[in-house]
């Protein structure tokens, strides 16, 4: 475990530069008392690790050192097996390349390894295509080419034109300078600024897209967590349709998996309860409260109620006698 340890280290400094005891204790897992042993018994052995002292300071490895430290352990490889498995493989439009960097892993693994990595790796199933209930996971459509051009353009650090289709409106133009790309639940999202304001474009509803030659107007460095939570909170505190609602507590779940945000609860008699949620829009509100039948009310809005018993109605006449 210590050899995995120290083989970790030296890649870590290799790849990030200067890092503190703190910051390599943290991403190794143990005390910084441990880390500094180790930087120790590294030295002793040869590499060349040197402390910076001051408020800034930390250990680097010297300019120019480079080691051949390529070997896996058996939990390593089997990690990499597992997560090359499952759909997580079609993130990004990576899988081929990820099949190919898997046989080289493979390959690269002492003969009596392979086996039972290969045994092993088929005991893990990551994000089966259904569930237990036969559904099946839904995965979005994206436009031939659209996914290759959006993450060429992410990493080469130019701008990106595409034509966009947003829910009920005319198809439009847009370039942008890309951020990151970000995948959640089969969906796939380009993080980018347009004339410095922040946007957010799903890639399953761009028509078209292309890498242009321009320089991106970007940041240097990116927090893709930090960005994607900011835009996420911001989504959710946006002025969607509020609904004031009475559930059966036996839907309740049911319900909140469909609202954007939940504002106010409280227990009603008879296992209900009333609560004012958020909705995206009033299509959105319709279809998560038409699966609930007649195990939910809504007060308020008036249009929501209509547009409720009108579609009530029209389904009572396409079943009446």
């Amino acid at each position: 475990m210590r050899a995995d340890r120290l083989v970790s280290l030296v890649l870590l400094l290799r790849q990030r530069g200067r890092m503190t005891a703190d910051q390599l204790a943290s991403e190794l897992e143990v005390s910084v008392r441990t880390v500094l042993r180790d930087i120790e018994a590294l030295s002793t052995a040869g590499v060349p690790v040197y402390a910076d002292r001051g408020r800034h300071g930390g250990f680097s490895l010297l300019p120019g050192f480079r080691t051949e430290l390529t070997g896996l352990n058996h939990h390593e490889a089997l990690a990499l097996l597992t997560a090359g498995s499952g759909r997580g493989e079609k993130a990004f439009g990576l899988s081929s390349a990820l099949a190919s960097a898997m046989r080289k892993v493979v390959d690269a693994l002492p003969e009596g390894h392979r086996a039972t990595l290969d045994d092993a790796a088929k005991r893990f199933l990551v994000e089966p295509e259904t569930d237990l209930l036969s559904r099946r996971a839904g995965t979005e459509q994206v436009a031939t080419g659209v996914m290759d051009e959006a993450r060429h353009a992410v990493l080469a650090g130019h701008k990106l034109r595409f034509e966009y289709a947003a829910p009920d409106k005319t198809p439009r133009w847009h370039t942008v300078d890309p951020l990151g790309l970000v995948t959640v639940r089969d969906r796939t999202y380009l993080l980018a600024t347009k004339s410095g304001e922040d946007r957010t474009y799903r890639l399953s509803r761009m028509l078209f897209a292309e890498k242009l030659s321009e320089p991106a107007e970007r940041p240097a460095q990116v927090d893709l967590d930090r960005i994607w939570a900011d835009r996420s909170a911001r989504f959710l505190s946006e002025d969607h349709i509020p609904v004031l609602i009475r559930v059966k507590s036996t839907r309740r779940e049911e319900l909140l998996n469909t609202t954007r945000s939940v504002r106010a609860e409280h227990p009603e008699p008879d296992d209900w309860v009333r609560l004012e949620v958020t909705f995206e829009d009033l299509r959105h509100a319709i279809w998560a409260i038409w699966q609930l039948d007649t195990a939910a009310e809504v007060l308020s809005p008036d249009e929501l109620r209509t547009a409720l018993r009108e579609r009530a109605l029209a389904v009572a006449a396409r079943y009446g006698p």
